[in-house]
């Protein structure tokens, strides 16, 4: 009896209330949750940290979970149980999640089973937790809301992180110009790696001089930013004649010069993953599943933490010193 006990128990991060990364909470003692129809169980291996989920926590972004909660959407793992009327699932299947019902920060997650897909044997589980915010975002930013197209340049604002290299790797898979900025030598050199032509040190006061210079004055066709709170007003004056920024990350507000959009007739689009429709979705699946199956999506995990480590993941994602890859709990 003991042991059928302990066995219905695992160790899930809780958070109590909105605050600093102080307030996620690792407990030992949280019921391992229950598929229901549609529903697949997953022991998870690995879980991706996303900036937005500190945003989250923090209680400053738009949606507020109800509290108590566990944060945490891009897991990877393997199949424990299915509910009624799942049939593209069995145990043993090694799976990875765009979304999770009872939340990734946890040994155990529930997930609906139309946001599931197969594991390729060719990505362990520290990578298969890096792919759907990252490559997801990057497909929605550039093709269906930035309707990229091959030849075209695009500028990643930021492209050492998860997102960042996702985009680079599919930009460059679709012939598209890549142009990439990182903090620091080995971000560049990572960025280059990762399917970037161009890589500029976004910490040198000059760089974008020298973007505006490699462009030959005529600028960039699509600006992906992570960081619109510093890059936005300088972003408008990058690109080219109806160029779009798509604006992916955030952490307040900007002061631009709407003239700036005039002068170009340039756009400034905001991406949001969690409002993509079914059909949507499906089809950034349809892409990532293919990129992997082809060869040329390969997740870059960055620094990895246990669960125990949670906070400082969420003090290191918002304060580090320049993002490298994907980073992930085990």
């Amino acid at each position: 009896i003991a042991m059928a006990a302990t066995r219905k128990m695992m160790r899930a991060v809780r958070v109590f209330e909105f605050g600093g990364p102080e307030v996620l909470k690792v407990q030992s003692d949280v019921l391992i949750p229950h598929p229901k129809e549609n529903q697949v169980l997953i022991k998870v291996h690995a879980c991706g940290v996303n900036p937005v989920e500190t945003y989250i926590r923090s209680g400053t972004y738009a949606r507020k979970p109800a509290l108590p909660y566990t944060p945490g959407t891009d897991v990877a793992g393997v199949i424990e149980g299915v509910g009624e009327h799942v049939t593209a699932f069995k145990k043993g299947d090694r799976v990875f999640t765009t979304g999770t019902i009872s939340g990734g920060y946890a040994d155990y997650a529930v997930a609906a089973a139309n946001r599931v897909f197969p594991l390729s044997d060719k990505l362990d589980f520290k990578q298969g937790a890096a792919i759907a915010i990252p490559y997801f975002t990057a497909y929605r930013a550039l093709f269906q809301k930035g309707r990229a197209k091959a030849g075209e340049t695009v500028l990643v604002h930021g492209a050492s992180g998860g997102v960042g290299i996702a985009t680079c790797q599919i930009a460059r898979a679709r012939g598209l110009k890549v142009l990439g900025t990182a903090g620091t030598e080995e971000g560049m050199n990572k960025v280059l790696r990762n399917g970037a032509h161009q890589a500029f040190n976004h910490r040198e006061a000059n760089y974008i001089d020298k973007i505006k210079e490699h462009t030959g004055m005529e600028g960039v066709d699509i600006i992906i930013e992570m960081l619109s709170n510093v890059n936005l007003a300088t972003d408008l004056q990058l690109l080219c004649y109806a160029g779009r920024v798509m604006v992916v990350g955030s952490r307040g507000p900007i002061e631009i010069n709407p003239r700036d959009t005039m002068s170009k007739e340039s756009s400034i689009i905001g991406v949001s993953l969690f409002l993509a429709t079914e059909e949507e979705t499906q089809e950034c699946a349809t892409a990532v599943l293919d990129g992997i199956e082809a060869g040329w999506l390969k997740p870059t995990v960055g620094l990895e933490y246990p669960l125990e480590k949670v906070a400082k993941a969420h003090e290191d994602i918002i304060h580090g010193g320049g993002a490298q890859g994907k980073m992930v709990l085990l």
